[in-house]
């Protein structure tokens, strides 16, 4: 038995086709079966019924299949880990940050990680926490970071970096400008300009306003911090902001309210997968968020 063969057999598990699996490999289908039936003759099982129209994994394949996703896992951490001695300090880093504060909190972070390691390429991917923790859970980003930390999983590790309130915004002629706080209550029958769906602000601020006997009024979702001031400024509705963005908010048409009860925050984190090599590149990104944290 040889990974090729394993490879070759989860990739027919997944698809329940040889024409599929050969095309997804770059390999001609008649190698794909061969290196299955010789699988199936070593392990002296058959590891897919073969009559029906579509293939189906017996019991025997589907034991099989659950172990050889180990396997080629522990593989691709092999290989990984060899890279790293061969070549360190090289390599890159996959990274998933929020658009509306990534910039705001973590550009001091990546300058710093990239004056340290100039030859580790970073590539960012800005997208909700929601769609970063998918991300981080099916390999396609190395780390996440993150908006709400959320209850641990298996899948995830995570550490706390910053904790942040939000503040109301309101253009300067609105009734609650003149206010020094603000209960959430207050905002009943406001527009809300509020983060898209697939930021985990979104449910906050929803379950927030539901704990509070309502359901906003959504006059417009976005991902882009400057044009939630821009559509605040235009007397659209209201937003809410972490504080820290709000302390650099630079337009006269703007104003920044705190909330009389601080119940909603900003907690900004990091996040990678369990049980999977870390490269050099990611394991000191890590090292340096945490350093970063203590400062």
């Amino acid at each position: 038995m040889d990974i090729r063969q394993i490879e070759y057999f989860t990739e027919v598990a997944k698809h329940l086709s040889f024409t599929k699996a050969a095309s997804t490999l770059h390999v001609s289908q008649p190698s794909i079966s061969k290196a299955i039936q010789n699988l199936e003759a070593e392990l002296g099982v058959p590891l897919f019924y073969r009559s029906s129209k579509q293939l189906e994994l017996t019991d025997a394949g589907k034991a099989v299949l659950a172990n050889a996703q180990h396997v080629l896992a522990a593989f691709k951490n092999l290989r990984s880990e060899l890279t790293d001695l061969m070549e360190l300090k090289k390599g890159e880093i996959r990274i998933g940050i929020p658009p509306i504060v990534g910039v705001e909190f973590f550009s001091k972070l990546i300058s710093l990680y990239k004056e340290k390691y100039p030859y580790i390429e970073i590539k960012l991917t800005e997208v909700g926490t929601k769609k970063i923790r998918q991300g981080v859970e099916e390999g396609e980003l190395d780390i996440g970071l993150i908006c709400n930390l959320c209850a641990p999983n298996d899948q995830l590790e995570s550490i706390s970096i910053l904790k942040d309130p939000l503040m109301l915004i309101v253009h300067k002629d609105h009734p609650l400008a003149t206010l020094s706080s603000v209960e959430m209550s207050r905002l009943e029958k406001e527009d809300f300009i509020i983060y898209r769906k697939d930021f985990t602000l979104y449910d906050r601020i929803i379950e927030e306003c539901s704990k509070n006997g309502f359901y906003p009024t959504i006059a417009c979702e976005s991902s882009q911090k400057d044009l939630i001031v821009e559509m605040v400024a235009a007397k659209v509705g209201i937003a809410l902001l972490p504080k820290k963005i709000c302390e650099k908010l630079q337009n006269e048409k703007i104003v920044s309210i705190p909330f009389k009860h601080e119940n909603l925050f900003l907690e900004l984190g990091l996040t990678w997968k369990k049980n999977k090599y870390l490269s050099f590149a990611v394991r000191e990104f890590i090292e340096l968020a945490q350093q970063f944290i203590t400062k």
